[in-house]
């Protein structure tokens, strides 16, 4: 089967950055270009006419329920799989109303991602290969979804307010999006990944930890003292 061409939509760098890498680790999907907001996105589908957007909700100037309509209402002839923060209904009915093949709450892990193309790749070979569909063909498209969506996923607390005192959501998920795209970082080499002091990357990844998100193996070296080393599960 030909390359499923993805376009990325996401205004953070990093995380466009790591959902690149986990998206092109998944066999038959290749990244052909990335907007970091969705007026450049309307434009990039257009331009790269790609078979799916991978696209953030929260964006300046254009944001992606935005950006969603605009995609019906131009009848642009792509998929997409939207990947948010947001957990709140009335969120979730808005993008489900507009067509999405998925729906990822950040953060997820690349299990969850890569199950998901893998179901949206089965979807694309029995559309192009068959005029028609059988109830069980559609019961194992629409089941499997359902099966992916139910997966358990990071029991990070997203809520602001239930986090503790001084810590932000988007911070504890640029460090937990790290951890997914490296094999094991010390928390200097957190801090310089995302742009952090080191003494609050150790506060978050401590948090992680403790909450059994994250798991931690000291090192060793011939001279100096040990180096806590942190991994994604």
């Amino acid at each position: 089967m030909a390359q499923v061409k993805v376009l990325l939509i996401e205004d953070d760098p990093m995380v466009r950055e790591v959902n690149r890498q986990f998206i092109e680790k998944v066999e038959h999907f290749e990244v052909v270009g990335q907007a970091s907001n969705g007026l450049e996105g309307i434009s990039q589908i257009r331009l790269q006419q790609p078979d799916l957007v991978f696209m953030d909700l929260f964006m300046p100037e254009q944001d992606g329920i935005t950006s969603l309509r605009k995609i019906r209402e131009l009848d642009l002839p792509v998929d997409v799989i939207t990947v948010t923060a947001a957990n709140d209904m009335e969120t979730v009915k808005q993008v489900l109303h507009l067509g999405v093949f998925d729906y990822i709450m950040k953060p997820f892990s690349f299990e969850r991602v890569k199950g998901t193309l893998e179901n949206y790749l089965r979807f694309k070979k029995q559309t192009q290969t068959k005029r028609e569909l059988t109830q069980g063909e559609l019961d194992q498209i629409f089941h499997y979804r359902d099966e992916q969506n139910n997966v358990d996923q990071p029991n990070i607390v997203r809520s602001e307010k239930n986090l503790p005192k001084g810590f932000n959501r988007t911070t504890l998920e640029k460090v937990v999006h790290f951890l997914q795209s490296v094999d094991g970082a010390s928390a200097e080499e957190v801090a310089s990944g995302i742009g952090i002091a080191r003494v609050t990357a150790r506060r978050y990844l401590d948090y992680l930890e403790k909450q059994e998100e994250i798991t931690m193996d000291v090192h060793y070296g011939g001279v100096g003292r040990p180096i806590n080393y942190y991994f994604s599960k």
